[in-house]
Order: C-alpha cells, then structure tokens, then sequence
C-alpha cells in the first residue's frame, strides 16, 4: 500500500480518481489550491485506488492522507 499525503497546507479543488479505479505513474489523483496557485497531485506509483480519504472543498495539512494506493 502507499499513501499519498498532502505536502503543504491547501484546499481541495477536484478529485479525479474513485476508489477501485488503476492508475499509472504521473496520472492525475487531485487538484490543490495553495495561495491561489493549481497543484496536480500526481501518482508516483502504478496500483489500484483502494480509498479517497478527502473531497473537494476539503481544507489539507502537510501530512495528512489524500489517497491510498494498492501496488
């Protein structure tokens, strides 16, 4: 399993993916806004999607989970 987490403190804008969904490497996961600035949060390993822990209009702090990823 790996865990994306947030890097930074910023608001979730959309969420692209669904639990049960494969993803690759670089697909787009979710979009942040940190200080009016559109951040893509890229998968940085292929798997399939088990959870989305947050949803758009969510508020994210440096370390909390985003989405989990099966291997």
């Amino acid at each position: 399993m790996s865990t994306v987490t947030a890097e930074l403190v910023a608001s979730v804008l959309s969420v692209s993916v669904t639990p049960g969904q494969r993803v690759e490497v670089g697909d787009e996961l979710l979009l942040l806004d940190s200080m009016k600035m559109e951040i893509p949060v890229l998968a940085e390993v292929a798997g399939v999607v088990t959870d989305v822990v947050i949803k758009a209009g969510d508020t994210v702090r440096d370390g909390d989970p985003l989405v989990v990823i099966k291997r």
